[in-house]
């Protein structure tokens, strides 16, 4: 899914919503009513900073039919750009309840206007959280529908005492998606990763690899490796898009059905 962000200038909320999106994993662009070509707002590049995002290289764009044509969602920062963008026949709709634009005001507004686009990304888009107690009934359900051998919640209480992590991808209170992650010394292992099948095409396990990528830079980790059906096209594709390559393979990896497994390991 391929989201466009717009706003009138192009240089203050849309650049940060963009920003945010992408830090997640998702495939996103930012697009301006009036811009200009001008740089990022100062302040925007300062408030994202904040919470480790660049985004100081922006250049403002202006929004073309181009555009139009090439994304999948348009999100626009306020209900009138909607109207405006809906009287041309382009559909479209609102981030949240509408973003105030921050333009010429200090850095505590633009921090404010960050967290009312963050909270409302979470709310149309979720979010990856590490998990806890809360979610193992939502990760025993996942398991038992994506596995033929699924993990016990016994066992996933036992992994995660022994150095395995696990993430949750959650939207309106629903985890959607997770993955587990071994590390020992500088070296992750993927345990497990899965999407719930009626939500898969929509950026959960994307945001879950991204979320393992800032755990590698965090940590230190020299690679990370998982193993995966060498049937499953569709996953192989998405951890090559990740920079993960093919080093081996195990033969009679999987039962039911029996197959072998693609050794993938991404290096840091």
């Amino acid at each position: 899914m391929k989201i466009l962000f717009v706003c009138t200038g192009n240089t203050c909320r849309s650049p940060m919503a963009e920003g945010y999106l992408k830090a997640m994993g998702f495939d996103c662009e930012s697009r301006g009513l009036a811009a200009d070509g001008s740089k990022v707002s100062e302040n925007s590049a300062k408030a994202m900073a904040e919470i480790d995002i660049d985004i100081s290289s922006h250049i403002s764009k202006p929004l073309t039919k181009a555009d139009v044509d090439n994304f999948d969602t348009i999100i626009c920062m306020s209900k009138s750009y909607c109207d405006y963008l809906h009287s041309l026949g382009i559909e479209c709709e609102v981030l949240g309840d509408g973003i105030s634009d921050p333009y010429g005001c200090d850095l505590d507004t633009y921090k404010a206007c960050r967290d009312e686009i963050i909270k409302a990304l979470y709310k149309r888009f979720g979010r990856v959280l590490c998990m806890d107690n809360n979610h193992i009934d939502d990760i025993v359900e996942i398991e038992n529908t994506c596995f033929s051998h699924p993990w016990t919640r016994e066992g996933i209480i036992e992994a995660k005492n022994n150095r395995t992590r696990f993430y949750v991808f959650e939207k309106n209170g629903k985890v959607l998606g997770y993955v587990g992650v071994s590390v020992i010394f500088d070296e992750g292992y993927i345990t497990n990763i899965a999407t719930l099948p009626e939500y898969r095409n929509q950026g959960v396990a994307t945001a879950l690899l991204t979320k393992l990528d800032g755990l590698a830079r965090l940590k230190n980790l020299s690679f990370i490796s998982l193993e995966v059906r060498t049937s499953n096209q569709n996953a192989i594709s998405l951890y090559e898009k990740f920079g993960y390559k093919t080093e081996g393979v195990r033969k009679n990896f999987y039962d039911d059905p029996k197959e072998d497994a693609f050794i993938m390991t991404k290096r840091f």
